[in-house]
């Protein structure tokens, strides 16, 4: 229960990061497999939430890899 919780913490962290910069959730997620970039929900939301100019860059080039 607890594990399912936090993962929905994540996501909801994550989802929130990512339309600042324009992109779903589920776009970022399916855009950053496609680059294969291989970071998991727990370190998208850390970076998300206490490095907002690395996460910049991971969406960035998510984005470049759809396009």
């Amino acid at each position: 229960r607890r594990k399912r919780d936090f993962r929905r913490l994540w996501i909801t962290r994550i989802n929130a990061a990512s339309r600042q910069h324009g992109m779903k959730y589920s776009t970022l997620i399916h855009a950053l497999k496609e680059a294969n970039i291989q970071l998991d929900r727990k370190i998208l939301a850390d970076l998300a939430v206490n490095d907002p100019k690395a996460f910049e860059a991971v969406v960035e080039t998510a984005k470049q890899a759809v396009s």
